[in-house]
């Protein structure tokens, strides 16, 4: 229950930094204005009020008063008449009438509460009072004994003209710094937005936009200490990828060599078995290079993700494997996305390749389309791999049971590796898992679209 309602009030607030900047900036703004307007109101307008609106309702009283002591319906006219020459507001009285005792007032007017409580506590008399009938005029009757005394007092003789000028620029102005403070705002977490965006086409492959260290210290502490990581790791990358690249091109020149002398030897059955030892030994070079090597050389380009799968089957079914491929109908904009077309391709012919070597002959190929990423499953209906060994066989030089018998052409434990680059390299990842439908493994490469 209480996690439920920790995950409401999180989704309420804002996700950006920008967002919850402003939030933090406001907030209190908000709170200050609603505390000053309270204030003001109770204590300002609500006195200013009753002061005044307790003089009328004092004039009123004696008017009532005077009329009350009247035995004539011509004397009581008469006399209603001189005490409404000069006074500012309308004065009448109509013999025999009653009044209901109502009140009638706007719920949205705190001054007319005002108003009406203090009439009702110094005239002295029965009244009803009326705010709403004619606006800014408030209406008032008086029941006498012989009829009801009635006054339209203009609303202006009771209260401030114009209370709602403090407020209005109040919220005017407060509203003119906000502006300006996330103007503000905005420039100071520019540098962050560019450094996380530098940052996520790092991690995704793509060449990254150059940027320089700007904003707050700190922001800048953070920009520098990323250009540095990402130049150490450039340079690592680099270093690794010359030094295994040395090492193959080295080893080729002797297998080369072996390559002619056993085309030479006599003993065919003999050379035949230590041919295939270097076609082995030549196969796990260009592995070592495939994985050096990476993706590092090729550019991201719009890439339609279906149109490749569907090379791809076509190339598996012209090899005689049994590959059924299941794709989305939808739009080819869907399925297009900044690919290393020929990374890509590598692994998930790879990955389909080992499904069918390994699995128990059916290779099962879904293209999914969802909100945030696209999702390429490959599935088999083999043995599959043990929930304990699926971290491992990810591993470089790492090969399940069924790989490790080299009489059978088992691989250089690189495959996985390099699919699981070739995935985060664009931003997504490698999934292993267990099959439901098909019984075998399951592994799923998600991009980000």
């Amino acid at each position: 229950m209480k996690e439920g309602l920790r995950q409401r009030r999180r989704s309420l607030l804002p996700k950006g930094l920008l967002g919850r900047a402003v939030l933090i900036l406001i907030m209190p703004i908000i709170v200050l204005q609603i505390v000053v307007t309270l204030v003001f109101i109770e204590r300002h307008l609500d006195g200013v009020t009753r002061e005044m609106t307790t003089t009328i309702a004092r004039e009123l009283r004696s008017f009532a008063t005077v009329v009350e002591a009247q035995y004539t319906d011509s004397a009581i006219d008469r006399t209603v008449a001189e005490l409404a020459t000069g006074i500012g507001y309308d004065l009448r009285y109509v013999p025999g009438d009653t009044i209901d005792r109502q009140v009638r007032r706007p719920f949205y007017r705190i001054a007319a509460r005002a108003i009406t409580q203090t009439l009702q506590s110094e005239v002295g008399f029965p009244i009803s009072v009326d705010t709403e009938r004619i606006h800014k005029i408030v209406h008032v009757a008086i029941q006498l004994s012989e009829g009801v005394l009635y006054a339209e007092v203009p609303e202006r003789r009771m209260t401030n003209r114009n209370p709602h000028f403090l407020l209005v620029w109040m919220v005017s102005v407060s509203f003119f710094l906000l502006l300006i403070a996330v103007l503000f705002l905005r420039n100071q977490i520019r540098p962050i937005r560019q450094l996380a965006t530098a940052a996520e086409a790092f991690g995704k492959g793509q060449p990254a936009p150059t940027f320089k260290p700007a904003g707050a210290e700190e922001v800048r502490r953070a920009a520098t200490a990323f250009l540095t990581m990402r130049a150490r790791i450039e340079r690592q990358i680099a270093q690794r990828t010359l030094m295994l690249s040395g090492v193959s091109h080295d080893l080729r020149t002797p297998l080369t060599r072996m390559r002619l002398s056993l085309a030479m030897m006599d003993d065919e059955e003999e050379a035949g078995a230590m041919m295939r030892d270097v076609d082995e030994m030549e196969r796990m070079v260009d592995g070592f290079l495939a994985f050096a090597r990476g993706e590092s050389g090729e550019t991201p380009e719009p890439t339609d993700l279906r149109a490749m799968l569907e090379s791809i089957h076509a190339d598996e079914m012209t090899m005689g494997r049994d590959v059924t491929l299941t794709l989305p109908d939808v739009e080819a904009e869907e399925t297009t996305l900044p690919l290393r077309a020929d990374g890509m391709r590598r692994c998930l012919r790879n990955l389909i390749e080992n499904a069918a070597k390994y699995g128990g002959g059916g290779v099962w190929v879904t293209l999914r389309v969802e909100a945030r990423r696209i999702a390429v499953e490959i599935e088999d209906d083999g043995p599959g791999v043990p929930v304990e060994e699926r971290e491992a066989i990810l591993r470089p030089f790492a090969r399940g049971d069924d790989a490790r018998n080299q009489d059978r052409g088992g691989g250089t434990g690189l495959g996985l590796s390099i699919a699981l680059d070739v995935a985060r390299a664009h931003g997504g990842d490698l999934i292993l898992s267990a099959s439901e439908e098909r019984g075998g493994l399951s592994v799923l490469v998600t991009l980000p679209r």
